[in-house]
């Protein structure tokens, strides 16, 4: 096998190794293994017009398409969530609450106070914050029922006070959801949900349908489909949390890290999906043989081996010699997570600015934050994380300024609004300050 160094790319079985690449290739090296809009963008289109006009007609249509079920009602009965209950293990019902518990903690930790502040005698300006009142949770079923993500949604959802909290999850051939979903749906308060998915859903909370209600924002992750059509939905007056698809995951990592704890932290995003991509970026090319080596072990005896190979297959193994070139690699990725495992952490932890999230340290997968540990796993993907946050409890909540000026306070502003006004030809802005003042001269 060739080894040839600088830029030569070795291939061993499904993953590339890349040795120090040249910066005006990292572009290449670093692109997503994702559709651009445009390739699925008039699919999308084309299920949101017919949603548009006909409604649950629509929507009943590309279920049976999509999910190859016919149902009678989408709307998930008191019936089959007290049904679900009953199937959902105790053991999975006590880690549930227990993954509530911490969630809860640390999102009505990030509640602020009103702030007030008075800019000059007499004008008072303050901040308050208000719910939104009807958002849209969309989980995605399938392969993978992702009942965690309603931990992550619903929770700070209803720490916001939000008054509608609709859901749509995908059902099965036999026209269920999920046991688990429905349960960690009731018990985060979800008022309404729906059995469905994909991009139908999305085009459902969109526009409303005869069953389901139109919201203002829509969260949750799902497929290149679901994560096209949210983007769309922006076009249609509805606010979205961010642009999340397919999961991915960067390591950095160097002799100081466990091999297999590195293999498995890549693998467990691989697992995701086909489209998802894990990297591993290292200053030791002893791990990265070693990890490699351990991807291929651990691979073999997972139950969803069959999607986790073809993610490897999208998957990076890149070896710098410095971790100040290794840090600039990464903020130019901006992975949705990002795990440090090196000798020297604060480096990498100080100056990473584009992640979704950060895990530091041997002990601490990406699996803690995907479930349990209590920060929100609803994460930008696809270099987003270079603009957009990750969910958390002000994704829920709006921003209302309000002012109040006494009659001292539009005299020791009033001037300036009158030249300002006049200077960009505002006179109607002008003259709101004018009659005011001169009232005063009056009295």
């Amino acid at each position: 096998m060739p080894n040839r160094e600088n830029g030569i790319i070795v291939n061993f079985k499904k993953m590339q190794k890349i040795y120090n690449p040249d910066r005006n290739t990292w572009d290449k090296i670093l692109r997503r293994p994702t559709q651009t809009v445009a390739d699925i963008e008039s699919i999308v289109l084309d299920v949101f017009k017919e949603v548009k006009t006909d409604g649950d007609v629509a929507i009943d249509k590309y279920t049976q398409k999509f999910d190859n079920v016919s149902l009678d009602s989408i709307l998930v009965s008191e019936e089959e969530i007290e049904t679900a209950k009953q199937l959902v293990s105790q053991e999975l019902k006590d880690a549930i609450v227990l993954a509530k518990s911490n969630i809860e903690a640390f999102h009505a930790a990030q509640k602020t106070e009103k702030v007030s502040v008075e800019t000059k005698d007499g004008v008072n300006c303050w901040q308050e914050k208000r719910p939104i009142k009807k958002v849209g949770l969309y989980i995605p079923g399938g392969t993978a029922p992702l009942f965690s993500t309603i931990l992550m949604l619903a929770i700070p959802a209803n720490i916001a006070g939000c008054k509608e909290i609709v859901l749509c999850s995908p059902p099965n051939k036999e026209g269920k959801i999920n046991p688990a979903i429905l349960y960690t749906a009731n018990l985060c308060g979800v008022t309404k949900i729906f059995k469905v998915g994909g991009i139908q859903a999305i085009a459902g909370m969109t526009f409303g349908t005869e069953t389901i209600p139109q919201v203002y924002k829509i969260f949750g992750p799902g497929n290149q489909f679901v994560t096209v059509a949210k983007q769309l939905a922006t076009k249609f007056g509805v606010a979205i949390d961010m642009p999340a698809g397919p999961s991915e995951l960067l390591v950095v990592a160097d002799d100081t890290a466990n091999a297999s704890f590195v293999a498995s932290d890549l693998l467990s995003q691989a697992e995701h999906g086909k489209d998802s991509q894990v990297i591993l970026v290292s200053t030791s090319k002893k791990l990265i043989s070693e990890v490699e080596n351990e991807v291929a072990n651990q691979c073999k005896v997972l139950p969803r081996k069959e999607i986790a190979e073809v993610a490897i297959s999208n998957s990076k193994l890149i070896y710098i010699d410095n971790d100040k070139e290794a840090l600039e690699l990464i903020n130019e990725y901006g992975p949705e997570h990002f795990i440090v495992c090196v000798a020297d952490q604060n480096f990498y932890v100080d100056n990473i600015i584009n992640a979704g999230s950060v895990f530091i340290g041997n002990y601490t997968p990406e699996s803690a934050g995907d479930y349990a540990s209590g920060t929100n796993h609803t994460l930008p993907t696809n270099g987003y994380a270079k603009q957009y946050s990750g969910v958390n409890l002000d994704s829920f909540m709006k921003s209302m300024t309000f002012q109040k000026i006494t009659k001292q306070g539009i005299k020791n502003i009033g001037n300036a609004i009158e030249i300002m006004a006049e200077a960009e030809g505002l006179q109607a802005h002008r003259n709101a300050v004018t009659l005011r003042l001169n009232s005063l001269t009056k009295e």
